[in-house]
């Protein structure tokens, strides 16, 4: 090979050698540009990333935020709620609260003791006494001045009678008592219910004085029948206090006391009264204060070892209260003061301002604006309270005493006919108890007239369980089943849901001629009812054929009832002879054509 052949090899080599070189620096150079494609892509996908997971952080942390901003919401809400448990609570006062309703006969010294505890109290200040003391000594009553503590209007003044039942509180270490002073005398009696519908303990004030709690006690006088009606009306605990201990006749003698409770023991229990558990007696002098806030010194009295006035009511048990059931509260009275108010003892339930509410039997729904516990505006009140209720949506003229202000969920019954148990205590003349018998009804704040419709059966009074004969007429110390009807609505309960607005009590002529044992409403019916029957008139038959068909159905049965034929066709009779159709089973029930009286 010449030289220029070797040369030529050697550039050919050279520049093979170069293109080599060349390739691998742009492969290098390719594949660095991968690696910073690459790792750009990565960055991106990695920012990319790190922005979803930021997102989604941030997403977790909105949707966390929001959870315990609700759950704080929810915490405050319950915060806010113990709260306002906590301040009803402290609202509330500590101590206990019981209605004491003062009852007697006539001259016992009721409204003097009451008047006695106001000042022992420290209700009344001995100005005020000074002024009672010399209006008194003016009428030549200077006995009567405690009295005029509680007998507030001249009438009662005058006539040393108290009239409507007083009211005033007073407090003691353990308890806040509203003092129900219920009048004495026979023709205040309907006051007196009005008074002991409301309490929860009863103090009977007998007097100790010769002659006095004879008088009071025989016939006619009103500790029997005040006795009789505290216990039909709820008054389940009483103090039997024997006043006057102090007058000249008594001089504080154990042999007066002892008598006075020997002879009231059997009647108590006759009147229901468990006299060991539920009846305390004690001796007191209501005019100069003995026995009442401080016991009796031995100088004065050495045979007495029991408690004084103030710590018998003090150790006096609460009866049983429902706050959280439903809302229970008999109108006692009305009037306007930036609203309609309305008062009460709240019986069952608890009231706050905001509250709705229904005035039953008139069903006006209503708003509380405000709650008022003696003299203080408070946000809530619980059942055994006196309460003042201002309310909207009502005006004060459609509201009666003896309407309930009630809970809309579960609002009282209203109605114009129930079944109940009574138990006869005396009949005016010693007349019968049929069907017909009119008196006035009393239960809670309502006073209604009313008629018994039908005698359903006879109760055994020794088994207790109906008798199979059918009843015609009962008489004094009976126990009847019976339907009674009113003329309006009145608002009543089962005994057994709620004892205090099922119990009532018929008077007639002055008297107490019947208590209730048991109550249940029956709704709206009647028999016959010519008013609310729509039913075509011309399908009814004839008076003169009806009266045939009772005559015949009556046959000899007519002596029972007093009638003759003549009188079934008589108008005047008509109203009459029904209750006593009613009663022999002689006319159709209300599946049948109605029966129609003359035109």
């Amino acid at each position: 090979m010449d030289i220029d052949e070797k040369k030529m090899v050697d550039i050919e080599e050279e520049i093979r050698s170069l293109q080599l070189d060349s390739g691998d620096a742009t492969e290098m150079i390719a594949e660095d540009n991968n690696e910073v494609v690459n790792a750009e892509d990565e960055t991106a996908q990695h920012e990319e990333l790190e922005k979803v997971d930021k997102m989604e952080e941030d997403s977790k942390e909105e949707v966390h935020n929001q959870a315990v901003e609700v759950e704080k919401k929810v915490k405050e809400k319950e915060n806010s709620a113990l709260d306002e448990e906590a301040t009803f609570e402290k609202e509330l006062p500590k101590k206990r609260h019981l209605n004491v309703v003062f009852i007697g006969h006539v001259d016992a010294g009721k409204s003097t003791t009451g008047g006695q505890i106001l000042f022992l109290s420290g209700q009344v200040d001995d100005r005020t006494i000074q002024k009672y003391e010399k209006e008194a000594k003016d009428k030549s009553r200077e006995s009567w001045y405690m009295a005029y503590i509680m007998d507030t209007n001249e009438e009662e003044r005058v006539k040393g009678k108290t009239v409507e039942v007083g009211r005033a509180h007073f407090e003691t270490e353990m308890t806040r008592f509203t003092i129900l002073d219920a009048p004495g005398h026979k023709s205040y009696v309907p006051n007196m219910i009005s008074g002991a519908s409301q309490a929860d303990v009863g103090v009977l004030v007998i007097s100790a004085r010769k002659g006095e709690f004879e008088t009071g006690y025989e016939r006619g006088g009103q500790t029997r029948e005040h006795v009789q009606l505290a216990k039909t009306l709820g008054v389940s605990k009483l103090l039997v206090v024997v006043n006057k201990m102090d007058d000249p006749t008594v001089n504080w003698s154990k042999e007066r006391y002892d008598e006075i409770e020997s002879k009231m023991t059997p009647f108590l229990k006759a009147s229901g009264y468990n006299v060991k558990k539920d009846v305390q007696f004690l001796p007191i002098s209501g005019l100069i204060g003995t026995n009442m806030k401080t016991r009796v010194d031995k100088s004065v009295c050495s045979w007495w070892g029991g408690p004084c006035l103030f710590e018998a009511l003090d150790a006096t048990e609460i009866p049983q209260r429902d706050p959280k059931g439903p809302f229970r509260m008999p109108i006692i009275d009305k009037f306007k003061d930036m609203g309609t108010v309305v008062m009460g003892k709240v019986e069952s339930g608890s009231v706050r301002e905001g509250d709705s509410m229904v005035v039953m039997p008139n069903k006006a729904h209503v708003k509380v604006l405000a709650v008022f516990c003696d003299e203080d505006k408070v946000k809530r009140a619980g059942p055994g309270e006196n309460v003042r209720v201002r309310l909207s949506g009502v005006e004060e003229e459609d509201i009666l005493s003896g309407f309930v202000l009630s809970s809309i969920s579960r609002p009282i019954p209203s109605v114009s006919e129930f079944e109940a148990q009574l138990q006869i205590l005396e009949l005016v003349d010693n007349a019968i108890f049929t069907a017909g018998y009119k008196a006035v009804l009393h239960i809670h704040a309502v006073v209604e007239e009313c008629e018994i419709v039908e005698l359903l059966q006879q109760i055994d009074p020794k088994t207790k369980k109906p008798m199979k004969r059918k009843v015609l007429f009962v008489k004094n110390g009976a126990i009847v089943v019976c339907r009674v009807q009113v003329n309006n609505l009145i608002c009543i309960e089962k005994f057994s849901d709620f004892p205090q607005l099922g119990r009532f009590t018929l008077r007639t002529e002055g008297k107490t001629v019947a208590h209730k044992r048991q109550a249940e409403s029956v709704g709206l019916q009647c028999y016959i009812s010519w008013q609310h029957d729509r039913r075509d008139t011309t399908t009814a038959p004839s008076l003169e054929t009806r009266a045939t068909e009772v005559g015949s159905a009556i046959g000899d049965r007519r002596s029972e009832i007093g009638l003759i034929g003549s009188e079934l066709a008589t108008p005047t009779a008509w109203p009459q002879i029904l209750p006593c159709l009613r009663h022999l089973d002689v006319l159709p029930r209300p599946s049948a054509p109605p029966l129609r009286p003359p035109s």
